[in-house]
């Protein structure tokens, strides 16, 4: 588990090809501070175990199913990306709870900057839209951030869109701060939103499931009656 806040940025060293995966390679001397193998450490969200480590770098593999849904696929050698070592017990949850389990990519439709602080609007996908609340938590690139405003169920599922508002350390201290349109960052709802939308799929699943049970109990009772009519339509035409 993770909060959101980022620790260090970090820069890809090394990415080898392996078919269905890739090895990552990654400088970042605060990340593997204390690190042990088989630990957890997210980049840019995504929740990574670490295979190989030294004093300033660590290796993890990134399976193809991750590659294909995250900006990870894009990754190239030299590219920064946010770090943070999983959370201990004990620690102050400064963000939210964040699982690095990314749900998929959203990509930045503009920018606004105010007094210190940027306005960054991204496109907002149907199957994430339900998950994505005014104020609600969302984990982008691995940054826990407050949804500042949200489109109005009313606009066409094509055109939605959320927005974050960054404040001047997020922007320094995070891949966030270079953002232009046009680039994607990594998604991951909060895990609670998530739970509340699989209830609600069960309940209704087993709603039809019932409602289908219920009309096919009342057909076999009503089927045996209308025999009996016939049966004795044909006695009395004998």
């Amino acid at each position: 588990m993770f909060t959101g806040i980022i620790e260090e940025l970090g820069r890809v060293d090394r990415i080898d090809d392996r078919g269905d995966s890739i090895a990552l390679t990654v400088h970042g001397p605060l990340a593997v501070d204390g690190v042990q193998h088989g630990d957890s450490i997210s980049v840019s969200g995504v929740c990574l175990t670490v295979v190989e480590h030294d004093e300033e770098s660590f290796t993890a593999f990134v399976m193809r199913q991750t590659l294909d849904m995250s900006v990870h696929g894009a990754l190239r050698v030299d590219d920064t990306v946010n770090l943070e070592r999983a959370a201990r017990v004990g620690d102050r949850l400064g963000g939210h709870i964040v699982q690095g389990h990314v749900d998929g990519t959203a990509t930045v439709l503009s920018t606004e900057d105010g007094d210190g602080w940027r306005r960054v609007r991204f496109a907002l996908t149907p199957a994430l839209s339900p998950l994505v609340v005014d104020k609600g938590s969302v984990a982008l690139s691995g940054v826990s951030l407050t949804v500042s405003a949200v489109s109005d169920e009313t606009v066409d599922a094509a055109t939605a869109w959320f927005e974050v508002s960054l404040i001047p350390e997020t922007l320094a201290a995070t891949t966030l701060g270079a953002l232009v349109p046009g680039d994607a960052v990594n998604v991951e709802t909060d895990v609670l939103a998530r739970h509340v939308r699989r209830m609600l799929r069960l309940d209704a699943a087993s709603a039809s499931v019932a409602a289908s049970a219920s009309v096919a109990a009342s057909a076999s009772v009503t089927a045996p009656g209308a025999g009996a009519v016939a049966d004795e339509a044909g006695l009395e035409g004998r």
